[in-house]
């Protein structure tokens, strides 16, 4: 998204507290391409994913609450038991809601949504550790559910298909139509445009679907990748995005940053276009992907424990 791309070049030109190493960047293009590492498929292990309208429903609903899956200080993380897995964050969140879905709860009924109550979220998302947000979440699912209502006949394909067949069109229909997603901020006097739960949407549906029917998106090239917390602790791990000294104590001792501060804002800026100059440096080689496609990389290896050693930095959020 063309909005999103000029933010972040603009917060990388100003920042003063994170900085990329574009030595880093290079090498690390270029490892992608000395161990062939294919972008991972979307995967359909926890997610529900019928190539219905149903998946279309139950996509919005996840993308609705993926934020902020860390627990306050302190607490022990949320996690979930998944067929004998023990799982948390994102994943717990995909899974609690297929359980839900197959338990025959209505989660991808919009007037079920409209009326949620948070004794019935907490029992979807039952499990152990502690969730942030909860309350807030329950009012993005009502709101959720009131606007497909009013505006889509209760259908979040029709919504879908109100972008056309675009999915930075879609990114922004969410952004407007929903507050929840409308991940705006303000650096130097600038307004600055994230929308990262609402790119992630487009590129969920254009998994689910491979391409086609409601993911059949002819601008998937126009996506960026998605600023949250993960891609940012992968990207210091690399030694690509590099911390100012006084953040990095910040980040390491996990002390809160503020939505929408200076520190923050730098850091899912950076995050955004340090994604776009490891695409050009693919491109330059030969190599095309998707800044989207990155992001899944990068996303991945923040799975492994390798890429932990340092903290990600938190930020009480519904954005990311």
């Amino acid at each position: 998204m063309l909005e999103v791309l000029e933010t972040a070049k603009y917060i990388a030109d100003k920042s003063r507290l994170v900085w990329i190493d574009k030595k880093a960047l290079t090498r690390f293009a270029r490892k992608l391409l000395e161990d062939e590492i294919k972008v991972p498929p979307w995967d359909p292990l926890y997610h529900f994913c019928d190539g219905t309208e149903e998946t279309v429903s139950y996509l919005l609903v996840l993308d609705s609450l993926n934020f902020c899956f860390w627990p306050p200080q302190g607490k022990a993380k949320w996690e979930i038991e998944y067929e004998s897995e023990n799982l948390s964050g994102y994943y717990a969140m995909a899974a609690s809601l297929k359980n839900a879905f197959d338990s025959g709860v209505p989660i991808t009924s919009s007037a079920y949504l409209a009326n949620l109550s948070s004794g019935e979220l907490k029992n979807i998302l039952d499990g152990r550790g502690e969730l942030q947000l909860m309350k807030l979440r329950v009012q993005i699912l009502n709101e959720l559910g009131q606007v497909l209502n009013k505006e889509y006949d209760g259908n979040a394909c029709k919504l879908v298909e109100a972008a056309g067949n675009s999915g930075t069109k879609l990114a922004r229909l969410l952004a407007e139509k929903f507050s929840s997603f409308r991940d705006i901020s303000t650096y130097r006097g600038h307004k600055v445009s994230f929308f990262k739960r609402a790119q992630i949407f487009a590129a969920d549906l254009h998994g689910a679907f491979n391409g086609k029917r409601w993911g059949s998106f002819g601008d998937m090239d126009r996506l960026t990748s998605f600023a949250d917390y993960k891609l940012p602790q992968v990207l210091r791990h690399l030694g690509i995005m590099v911390y100012e000294e006084s953040l990095a104590k910040k980040v390491d001792q996990q002390v809160l940053l503020e939505p929408g501060s200076l520190d923050e804002v730098e850091i899912r800026g950076n995050t955004i276009w340090t994604v776009e100059l490891i695409r050009q440096e693919l491109e330059c080689t030969g190599k095309a992907l998707r800044a989207f496609e990155i992001d899944w990389i990068l996303w991945n290896l923040g799975q492994d424990d390798a890429f932990r050693e340092k903290p990600y930095h938190r930020t009480i959020t519904f954005f990311y």
